[in-house]
């Protein structure tokens, strides 16, 4: 079974360079972020087409998850509400930012986390707030009578120094400030493990890429775009890799897919 998660900062715009790669790659699901359209709007016939299951959560212009499946999901949850309750999800779910389901037992959580503009800012703190949210969130899912946990998608941080084409200045840099990084470590520690790293441990791997000053020509980029595994599948996983290519494509998304063989 291969799971991928890719940002493709607008489903609408970067649906051609989707259904090629779908085309090319042998893929059971796939979790996208930033797709951008709301709901009724969401191109989903395309996709269809290609055989897929689609799982959409978006709002206008900005967010928005889906979830394209080639056996069809079950207990598909949108938003925290349904898990944690309106009372600790306050406003959280304004923003279309996460999409559950399950398939062969393994729930696949789909999460595309604020990125925080700047340290010390208030959408910084907006950030540091909906991760305590999704930890909540986590903490309800995850125990024994529970199905194995996939959470992947775009999480706008880069967990160690070898994640970034250069530590210098990483302190203040939004993405990997020291805060930033203790409060992701913190929901992992629920007993959460970075797959890539099972298979690839050396710098140099990269998912994401400024558009500005040739990032992707110098490869000055970050691994941003994680799949986190419960143990048992983490155990079981047999590789994850990441995909450059969609990223030489004309007019590409600044994020390249990951995938989980499993």
């Amino acid at each position: 079974m291969k799971i991928a998660t890719w940002n493709v900062n607008s489903i609408r715009t970067r649906q051609p360079h989707v259904i090629e790669w779908l085309n090319e790659h042998s893929i059971d699901v796939l979790c996208l972020q930033e797709t951008k359209v709301i709901d009724k709007d969401f191109p989903k016939q395309p996709f269809e087409e290609l055989g897929y299951h689609t799982y959409v959560y978006g709002q206008k212009a900005y967010n928005g998850v889906a979830i394209f499946s080639r056996q069809p999901m079950t207990e598909i949850i949108t938003g925290f509400t349904p898990i944690v309750g309106e009372e600790i999800t306050q406003q959280f779910d304004e923003q279309k930012r996460i999409i559950s389901g399950i398939i062969n037992d393994i729930r696949i959580i789909n999460v595309y986390v604020p990125n925080g503009a700047a340290v010390g800012s208030e959408k910084y703190e907006y950030k540091l707030q909906w991760f305590q949210v999704l930890k909540t969130y986590l903490h309800s899912l995850i125990g024994t009578e529970s199905p194995e946990l996939c959470i992947c998608g775009d999480f706008n941080i880069a967990l160690e120094d070898k994640d970034i084409y250069t530590s210098k200045g990483r302190e203040n840099h939004i993405m990997s400030s020291p805060l930033e990084r203790e409060t992701l470590q913190n929901i992992l520690e629920i007993g959460l493990k970075d797959v890539f790293r099972k298979f690839t441990t050396d710098t140099g791997h990269f998912s994401w890429w400024d558009y500005r000053a040739g990032g992707f020509q110098r490869n000055r980029g970050w691994r941003i775009d994680h799949i986190y595994l419960t143990n048992k599948l983490y155990e079981n996983a047999l590789n994850c890799t990441i995909d450059v290519e969609p990223r030489k494509k004309e007019k590409p998304s600044d994020h390249t897919p990951v995938i989980l063989e499993i």
